[in-house]
């Protein structure tokens, strides 16, 4: 494969220093460009972000002295050096929307972690073992934005990563009706417990805008393109509940499912264990082999023991059982700062990578 110099924007923030960790060896992308904001532009990567590093692997060795460029002001520059960016800025989300924008217009395309544009009708959002097709949607956002090269393609929220690659291959059987309770490490917040020592014994039964992302996100993922625009799917009909709880790493989701026709138990676990998509059939090189993975013990998926399977890239279940409720329930869990955040943005990149959208 190609190599590509790429860009980290917004890199002293915890999911860029996610992304600084998983490039540091990426045998398909260098790190050319850090940038992040203008207070920390002109330093080096050791001197904006060290005090604040929050990773539990050391900051890589090449990039503590390169020089943080400023994420706004050197777009121009940036662009000219990188073959695309990596976005994962802290920024209102109109201020997001107008400098990723800005980006893909200088010609650079742009993956991004943040929110801002995940409904964008012709943004594609995605998680590439289920929906790596929306990508195809490029051809019109490029016409709309007047680019040759440059384009936005996002990842979605890290909450929904844990529990719809659970029910993606159950959809066959015709899904109606999914009730998800998150319960979401504090790493989600960019927080550890140094920084966020009021999380320690305590459990906060809100997050802002995440349950509404929850709820909607997973329809634009099961959507369709039609004409210029990813039209989102009509069901199933989908509540959440997401709670912030005193766990650093690792997202779990209590899940509610009903069907049309409804599977065996038997039926359930044989998907999940034959579910592979384009990034196995691809090998790309951050995609797990086995990408759900199954727990016949009682106690598992657990956030400590199971978060880091696979790289932290494979998605966990466990507790499959019918409910008189529901059809069924279960349990999954998802490392938030990788499968849910910069890895599956690598995971991303890669795909387009290999479809030769950076080329």
């Amino acid at each position: 494969m190609k190599q590509y110099n790429v860009g980290i924007i917004g890199a002293t923030g915890m999911v860029g220093q996610r992304f600084a960790t998983l490039l540091a060896d990426h045998p398909w992308f260098k790190v050319k460009v850090l940038a992040a904001s203008p207070r920390s532009a002109g330093q080096t990567y050791e001197q904006a972000a060290g005090s604040r590093w929050k990773m539990t692997v050391p900051m890589p060795e090449a990039m503590k002295d390169m020089i943080l460029m400023d994420a706004s002001a050197d777009i121009e520059k940036i662009a000219s050096m990188v073959d695309f960016c990596f976005c994962a800025v802290d920024m209102k989300k109109d201020e997001i929307k107008a400098l990723e924008e800005a980006y893909a217009k200088a010609e650079c395309p742009i993956v991004s972690n943040n929110s801002a544009h995940r409904f964008t009708p012709d943004v594609p959002m995605v998680v590439p073992e289920i929906n790596p097709d929306h990508i195809e949607i490029i051809k019109a956002q490029r016409e709309r934005l007047g680019t040759k090269r440059g384009f936005i393609a996002v990842k979605s929220n890290c909450s929904i990563q844990s529990y719809v690659p659970a029910l993606h291959p159950l959809r066959k059987f015709g899904l109606t009706k999914v009730l998800a309770c998150t319960y979401q490490a504090i790493s989600g917040a960019g927080k550890n417990f140094e920084t966020w020592p009021e999380m320690v014994d305590n459990l906060i039964p809100y997050i802002g805008g995440e349950e509404e992302k929850s709820e909607q996100e997973p329809l634009k993922v099961w959507g369709e393109i039609k004409g210029n625009e990813i039209v989102k799917a009509q069901s199933p009909q989908i509540t959440t509940q997401c709670l912030r709880v005193p766990v650093s790493d690792g997202h779990t989701a209590a899940v509610f499912v009903s069907f049309e026709n409804k599977p065996s138990k038997e039926e359930i676990l044989q998907l999940w264990k034959d579910f592979k998509g384009v990034p196995q059939e691809l090998e790309l090189p951050s995609a797990p082999k086995q990408f759900i993975h199954y727990f016949e013990e009682n106690d598992r998926p657990q956030a400590k023991l199971d978060r880091g399977l696979e790289g932290g890239m494979a998605v966990s279940t466990g507790r499959l059982r019918e409910d008189t409720q529901y059809d069924y329930k279960f349990v999954c869990l998802s490392h938030n700062t990788l499968r849910g955040a910069a890895g599956g943005g690598v995971l991303l990149a890669e795909l387009l990578a290999a479809k030769g959208y950076f080329d």
